[in-house]
């Protein structure tokens, strides 16, 4: 091959690899090219982060489970405790103890979004004073709260007994007395309710 066919040949090797590529002309409707600005240290400080929930190490929000069941048992004893006494037409009675409060207590964090559950069980002590057949008498009972959980409370029940070694006096008086205490109810809903809305907030 002589040397004009080389280089003809060599040319069309090179338009065969080249490319086209179009550049956009500047147009007044253009918007205007960016200008880099230096940020403030103050404006930096005062960016939010977005909320974020669980543990300092926990960043991502993944899985991170706690128990919470020291704090709840504390606080639902302080809250029942806290309803103190009920007076009725012939008596009085008041919360003294709380012998029993068993079950478990949860927050949950996943994908950083927070929830709470629990499950718990109630045995209250009483003591009151009536006015049975013209006489003072002095009775204890006892309030069994079966188990509630989260979001149960509208349901709550409670299951009353009287002390067996008082003499209450007639089927009549024991009733009456039964239904009295059954006032506890409504109290011990309401600061359970209490005890509910203190745990979602932690």
């Amino acid at each position: 091959m002589d040397g004009g066919a080389a280089a003809i040949a060599s040319e069309k090797k090179v338009q065969s690899s080249s490319y086209t590529y179009w550049v956009r002309q500047a147009t007044s409707e253009a918007a205007p090219k960016p200008v880099p600005r230096k940020i403030d240290p103050l404006d930096a400080c005062n960016q939010p982060n977005g909320t974020h929930l669980g543990s300092a190490w926990n960043r991502a929000g993944t899985w991170e489970e706690k128990n919470m069941n020291t704090w709840s048992s504390n606080r639902i004893k302080e809250l029942v405790m806290s309803v103190g006494s009920l007076d009725f037409p012939n008596g009085r009675a008041e919360v003294t103890e709380v012998t029993r409060c068993s079950g478990d207590a949860f927050l949950v964090t996943v994908r950083n979004k927070k929830r709470v559950g629990y499950t718990y069980e109630l045995t209250i002590e009483l003591k009151g004073e009536w006015e049975i057949q013209g006489e003072k008498r002095k009775l204890g009972g006892q309030i069994d709260v079966p188990e509630f959980s989260l979001g149960e409370l509208d349901d709550l029940k409670i299951e009353v007994k009287l002390a067996e070694d008082k003499d209450v006096g007639s089927v009549e008086d024991k009733q009456r007395v039964i239904c009295d205490l059954q006032l506890f109810l409504q109290p011990l809903k309401k600061s359970l309710l209490q005890f509910e809305e203190e745990l979602k907030a932690q």
